[in-house]
């Protein structure tokens, strides 16, 4: 299993016990900033790019397993014994399979919105509308926007999608491999067949209000220590939506010391 060399950005004092953050699928460590420096204030906050996003290199091959084995070498590399863990999303499940398989490398484990089961969702009409967007018609992201609008109706899901279009040389490029993302989103949506083990970290399970992603009876049958806390008037992305509150919630729960 050959790990990847991922990017990375940091935010607070050194001295602070470390905390990871894991983003989630077709995001990358700069949507992150702002609740990174927030969060920095209490903590030293790395905020890794995955593999395929980001400025994180490029595989053919993706799966949890793998970007788990990723966030293990990082921390090697970084000289990091132990370490806090945040992911939302597809980051909510890299960091599960990780307490799953490295529980002795966890302090406390935050997984936000998502569950560790197979959705049953497709990425698929998502990826081939950013496939077919005419990168040499493109003058400004307005145009790219028109072009998508009708397949990603929603603006700010779009405009989040769209923050992987580069622009250098006056051509327009994503940064992200959308070949090596089509073939491997399907792993995305679901998750491993866990192995019989459960996790005994203490775990927090952060849900917007609004969303239906976390299903607290299959976190409970591999988290037995898991906790709950639903953020009021917010959906799947509640950290952009909330943030104050999400911060909040993240600060009061790392400073309860036991683990």
């Amino acid at each position: 299993m050959k790990a990847l060399d991922l990017a990375f950005e940091v935010f607070g004092n050194e001295n602070n016990r470390p905390l990871i953050i894991l983003h989630g699928f077709l995001a990358s460590s700069r949507n992150w900033r702002s609740i990174a420096k927030r969060l920095g204030e209490n903590h030293y906050v790395y905020v890794l790019d995955m593999r395929n996003h980001g400025a994180s290199p490029h595989a053919e091959q993706m799966d949890y397993p793998l970007m788990a084995h990723d966030v293990a070498c990082f921390m090697d590399k970084q000289g990091l014994t132990k370490a806090h863990l945040l992911g939302h999303s597809m980051g909510g499940k890299i960091a599960m399979w990780f307490a799953m398989h490295y529980p002795e490398r966890i302090h406390k484990l935050i997984v936000v919105d998502i569950a560790p089961v197979n959705y049953d969702h497709s990425f698929d009409a998502m990826i081939h509308a950013l496939k077919s967007l005419p990168l040499d018609q493109i003058n400004n992201r307005k145009d790219a926007e028109k072009f998508l609008a009708e397949a990603i109706p929603d603006t700010g899901f779009r405009q989040f999608l769209l923050q992987n279009l580069l622009l250098k040389d006056g051509s327009y490029f994503w940064r992200i491999n959308l070949d090596f993302i089509a073939k491997t989103a399907h792993h995305i949506v679901g998750f491993p067949e866990p192995e019989g083990q459960s996790v005994t970290n203490k775990a927090l399970f952060i849900a917007g209000e609004r969303s239906a992603y976390i299903q607290p009876e299959m976190v409970l049958k591999l988290f037995p220590r898991a906790e709950f806390v639903e953020i009021a008037d917010t959906g799947h992305w509640l950290y952009v939506e909330a943030p104050n509150a999400f911060c909040q919630v993240i600060d009061d729960w790392l400073s309860d010391l036991e683990e």
